[in-house]
């Protein structure tokens, strides 16, 4: 129980309406999903148009030059395997 200045223990008045707490949430796994919601690497078989990253891509593409004589358009993406897994990354001291 916090203190004051002189050591004596105060008194708390309590005036909120709801005594119940909610549940923390697993933070991790909120990060994890969000993350795998992004780069659409979840349950689905490709990428949903206007969604994670892919949404991303095909708001900022295609790219035009000023004279409109060249452009630049996003065809697909993809991310492959990892060359190593993260206990193996912790052995060789890789980041």
């Amino acid at each position: 129980m916090p203190t004051t200045f002189l050591g004596q223990k105060r008194i708390r008045k309590y005036y909120g309406k709801i005594r119940e707490v909610l549940e923390m949430p697993n933070l991790i796994e909120v990060q994890k999903s969000s993350y795998d919601l992004f780069l659409n690497s979840g349950d689905g078989d490709k990428p949903t148009d206007g969604e994670g990253i892919m949404g991303v891509f095909q708001s900022v593409f295609p790219i035009k030059d000023f004279n409109e004589t060249s452009v630049l358009e996003f065809v697909r993406y993809e991310l492959e395997k990892p060359k190593y897994d993260v206990d193996e990354c912790q052995q060789r001291d890789m980041t």
